[in-house]
Parts: structure tokens; C-alpha cells; sequence
């Protein structure tokens, strides 16, 4: 079975990122794999969904199944004017959610993940919090 390569996206005000960052490099050097998710966090939810609005859905549906050759075919196909879909994009890109490849003059948005995982609500790490089955 081959591992998915998936982003997570959550809340998490408590994460101590420099010591997970520590740890790491050490996972690194000590030369094993590092089984983490890429992900990117946000401090509360009313940030994460500032940018993970239905907008930046659709987006990532557009890039994911029509995989359009520019910024302006994404415009074209969500409908939208292409200088907000650019503005969008590159929040998106600056947050490593999607990528951009130069086809020609043009920057083609990627989604370089397998899935997206969105997990919108804080939580204390040491709440020993589970979901339902």
C-alpha cells in the first residue's frame, strides 16, 4: 500500500512548533523517516476559515479535477474576475497549500497533496480528545 501524501489543516494555539521543529531535525539526522502529514495551523478558527472559505473550496476543486493551465483559466472557470482569483491563489501559495508551475508566461496552480484533511475546531493537545466511531 503506498502512502498518501495528504495536508492537514487545523487549530492549534498550543503547539510548541519550535520543539517539534527540534525534534524533527533530530527524527532527520538520526536518519528516519518522518511520518508527519504536512500541515498548516492556524491559531483559532475564524483565521482558518478566513481562508478556508467556500471560495478556497472551490478553487481546490477547479484545480484538482479541471486542472487549469493558469491563473486565468481558474478565473475562467470558477467565474470570477482573475486578479481576486490571483490574489486567493497566492494566500493559498504562501501557506504551501497549492504550488504554481510555469507553463510558458503563465503560473499553473498545482494541488500537491493526494487529499486535504480539515480539522477546524482547537483543542487542547493533552485533552486525550478522541472522535466517535
Amino acid at each position: 500500500m503506498t502512502e498518501q501524501n495528504v495536508l492537514v489543516v487545523t487549530v492549534d494555539d498550543e503547539t510548541n512548533l519550535y520543539k517539534e521543529g527540534l525534534e524533527a531535525i533530530q527524527t532527520l539526522k538520526e536518519g528516519e523517516h518522518l511520518n508527519r502529514p504536512a500541515t498548516v495551523r492556524f491559531p483559532n478558527e475564524s483565521q482558518l476559515t478566513d481562508v478556508f472559505n467556500e471560495r478556497a473550496y472551490t478553487f481546490l476543486r477547479v484545480i484538482m479535477d479541471e486542472e487549469p493551465d493558469s491563473i486565468r483559466e481558474t478565473a475562467r472557470l470558477v467565474g470570477r474576475d482573475k486578479k481576486n482569483v490571483h490574489k486567493e491563489l497566492t494566500t493559498l501559495e504562501e501557506l504551501c497549500v497549492i504550488g504554481f508551475e510555469s507553463v510558458g508566461r503563465a503560473k499553473k496552480p498545482v494541488f500537491p497533496y493526494d487529499d486535504l484533511v480539515v480539522s477546524p475546531l482547537a483543542h487542547d493537545p493533552g485533552d486525550g480528545a478522541t472522535a466517535a466511531p
